[in-house]
């Protein structure tokens, strides 16, 4: 497996955790919808979370640089199409994590519930 790859799922890893310590039930991970990849879908509460994970290694890239406003139409695209093939009667929310660091040593910031995602506003 590619070095990416595996940061990408430690990060992923991290998201679920937090997600699980604030009572959401993890439902699918890496889910194809199309061309597209949902990384984490999960129930908080009366919502369904589509969560986007973005992790970089201590090399100075910024996690938000990929929060584009084509990634943010691919993630509608993606949970739009998800929602009609499940037939999903939830609220609908889309948390962002930005993951910076190693195993040992990492920052992580999210978004939840994002409704303005490019202003940054960070909890």
């Amino acid at each position: 497996m590619a070095i990416h790859n595996n940061t990408g799922t430690w990060g992923e890893n991290i998201a679920c955790d937090i997600l699980v310590k604030e009572g959401c039930a993890i439902a699918e991970r890496n889910c194809r919808c199309k061309s597209y990849e949902i990384d984490i879908i999960a129930m908080r509460g009366d919502a369904i979370v589509f969560a986007e994970v973005k992790t970089r290694s201590e090399n100075g890239d910024d996690p938000f640089d990929a929060l584009t406003p084509s990634k943010l139409r691919q993630m509608l695209r993606a949970a739009d199409n998800y929602v009609k093939t499940h037939n999903i009667p939830h609220r609908i929310e889309f948390d962002f994590f930005a993951i910076t660091g190693n195993e040992h040593h990492y920052q992580v910031e999210h978004i939840r519930d994002m409704t303005m995602p490019l202003m940054r506003t960070r909890r």
